[in-house]
């Protein structure tokens, strides 16, 4: 099998998804936890799924993600290659752009492959970097 490409690392960042709509929040200074225990996407270098668990956590501002036109965002990912770390910060940036929260977390906990287990935390707005030994 040759090695990773450009072309294998940005897979799926641009792809057209469906659009994720919102509605006002009635509410002040709240948080919303949704959880997708089934997400599913494929990876783009070997063509075999990945499974995992996709956990959104935020605080509205004006409006809230609408869950319904969420779910076949999501779903849409299912046919998708996407790296598991891009589908977390894609997932971030397509939330937060739909509904301009507070503050807002994306969470991946993908199952074991190859024996190692990956998590993935994308945050909005997103943090300066920190380095160790710096």
């Amino acid at each position: 099998m040759k090695g990773y490409t450009k072309k294998h690392a940005q897979a799926g960042i641009k792809a057209k998804l469906p659009r994720i709509d919102c509605f006002p929040s009635q509410y002040k200074n709240y948080e919303i936890v949704i959880s997708v225990p089934e997400f599913t996407s494929i990876c783009p270098k070997t063509q075999l799924p990945d499974f995992g668990v996709i956990t959104i956590r935020y605080v509205p501002n004006k409006l809230c993600l609408e869950l319904k036109s969420l779910k076949f965002y999501l779903l849409a990912f299912r046919n998708l290659g996407i790296f598991y770390e891009n589908a977390v910060n894609r997932i971030l940036d397509d939330a937060a752009g739909a509904c301009r929260p507070k503050w807002l977390e994306v969470h991946g906990e993908f199952s074991p492959r190859g024996g190692i287990k990956t998590q993935v935390l994308a945050r909005y707005p997103r943090p300066e970097p920190k380095y160790f030994n710096s």
